[in-house]
């Protein structure tokens, strides 16, 4: 997966940067061309976990009657598919499309670069496990904005191992 939206009923102060559905298409053209996208829904009762969400690559939410924010998932559905068959209808110039020239990252890699960072963090001792509050969180939201490219998340990753290496924690699987 090349990227990924959570849909929610709600916007959150943390998590991967937040857009309205009408942004989306513009995202999804730069994105579609290098791999699959995924738009990710909850269920009608309890939505998405706060750890589905923090794997997305950015958060979208459908503005509503703040008495009754939430639409029911074939609600959410139909909207983003409407707004994303109007836009890929438009010849892509009209997107003003931006193409970074970089190899995008899938989904299972910056994850792994997730966990690779969160370790060495923790060597570092920046990050306590025990009471971590919401620095990963920040740190994806950060990442997310950026927009990895491949050898971006190989570099964060050779400079997570080299940290592990100084501290005698490398394990040697990363």
């Amino acid at each position: 997966m090349r990227w990924s939206v959570a849909l929610t009923a709600r916007m959150r102060e943390y998590g991967p940067p937040q857009m309205l559905p009408r942004a989306l298409p513009e995202r999804a053209h730069e994105f579609v061309r290098h791999g699959d996208i995924a738009l990710v829904f909850g269920n009608e009762h309890t939505g998405l976990s706060n750890a589905d969400v923090e794997r997305c690559s950015a958060l979208a939410h459908i503005p509503a009657n703040p008495a009754y924010s939430s639409l029911n998932l074939a609600q959410a559905v139909q909207v983003l598919a409407y707004e994303l068959r109007l836009a890929f209808q438009e010849p892509a110039a009209a997107l003003k499309l931006v193409d970074a020239g970089g190899q995008h990252t899938s989904s299972d890699e910056i994850e792994g670069m997730y966990a690779h960072l969160e370790q060495a963090l923790v060597a570092l001792e920046f990050l306590d496990p025990d009471n971590p509050k919401k620095l990963m969180s920040r740190v994806r939201r950060l990442f997310a904005r950026a927009g990895l490219e491949h050898e971006e998340v190989n570099i964060l990753r050779g400079i997570a191992k080299h940290i592990l290496m100084r501290g005698g924690e490398y394990d040697g699987k990363r």
